[in-house]
């Protein structure tokens, strides 16, 4: 298959970061300060994304970071305010995504993203199947910035690397891309990557950033 392709990042892009109000409720939940929590939370965070460990397994290894013991309930807990903390969405955004796939244009995503989290995206958002690929971390054992995360999309995709254009509002990660091959651009809002997307692919080979 050839031709070229447009992937995107998820969180930062489509869907929002976490929200000021999902964070407080996940200190609240755990009971533990939030430089320590958000310290064991982000160390411990690629094995969850890459799917090494389930979400239980997860809040287990913080509460053990922080020599805290976490029970099933509060676990459960845990797990739901940290999907919730993850759960908005750009409307603009699942709008640009919409008009891309009604173009026929060929767009997939590539996410780190924990299993937990992944079954909420699909149960609640219908525009996933609008990408023909969808690298979800916890799926391909692989997150950015590892480059074999990159070349997993390019080899989903059957497109020569630097055919494709790589959106991520992370710019180690848009760096990362390019690394492999891949052209590349940092995120900052819907009307500037529209633009961008209107001009790609250029005429001649260029790198974006």
């Amino acid at each position: 298959m050839t031709g070229t392709a447009l992937l995107f990042d998820l969180f930062g892009v489509i869907a929002r970061h976490q929200s000021a109000e999902g964070k407080n409720r996940i200190v609240r939940t755990a009971g533990i300060p939030a430089p320590d929590l958000w310290d064991a939370y982000w160390t411990l965070r690629p094995p969850y994304d890459r799917g090494e460990v389930n979400g239980p397994g997860y809040w287990r290894r913080v509460a053990k970071t922080l020599g805290n013991h976490f029970d099933d309930h509060r676990i459960e807990r845990l797990v739901a305010a940290d999907i919730a903390s993850w759960s908005g969405v750009d409307g603009t955004m699942v709008d640009l995504i919409e008009e891309l796939a009604a173009q026929d244009r060929r767009i997939a995503l590539l996410s780190n993203i924990p299993e937990e989290l992944a079954d909420h995206y699909e149960t609640h958002h219908a525009w996933l199947k609008r990408f023909e690929v969808c690298a979800l971390s916890c799926r391909i054992g692989r997150a950015k910035p590892d480059p074999d995360a990159y070349r997993w999309c390019q080899r989903a995709l059957r497109v020569p690397p630097d055919r494709v254009l790589f959106v991520d509002d992370r710019e180690e990660n848009v760096r990362a891309a390019q690394a492999t091959g891949m052209n590349g651009h940092v995120f900052t809002d819907r009307d500037e990557l529209a633009a961008v997307i209107d001009t790609w692919p250029p005429t001649r080979q260029s790198t974006w950033i």
